[in-house]
């Protein structure tokens, strides 16, 4: 997955970082980052174009990776453990989800194991 390098390395370009380390402005930067996830997410639920939904849905993923980039997450290795997860999931119905189209979904099956972050959660723990 080259976005998380990509994402990094447009934000060290421009100079986007977390300029304090304390845990107040962390917390207020975070903050910041999850309005930017709501407009972009918003953006998308009043796309009246393919043209405005390809770029709501980019920059909602841009904003999404580059928020764990700058709280120092290695999205690569996220990215591989949330699919590993995943791919642990069997075909199946969630019945808490309508699913009028009949596409597969993914249910967890007996036994199933969420995605673990272990030493990889970079500064989010001061937030959360």
């Amino acid at each position: 997955m080259t976005w998380g390098k990509d994402i990094k390395k447009f934000y060290n370009e421009i100079g986007m970082k977390i300029e304090k380390k304390d845990k107040e402005s962390i917390k207020k930067f975070y903050e910041f980052r999850k309005e930017l996830l709501r407009e972009e997410y918003l953006e998308f639920l009043e796309a009246s174009s393919s043209e405005d939904t390809i770029d709501a849905l980019i920059d909602l993923c841009v904003i999404a990776i580059g928020t764990l980039e700058l709280f120092g997450v290695d999205t690569e290795k996220a990215w591989k453990e949330v699919l590993k997860a995943n791919k642990a999931k069997i075909v199946g119905k969630k019945e808490s989800r309508p699913n009028p189209f009949g596409l597969p979904d993914l249910a967890k099956p007996i036994g199933w194991k969420p995605p673990f972050h272990g030493n990889n959660k970079g500064i989010l723990e001061e937030v959360l």
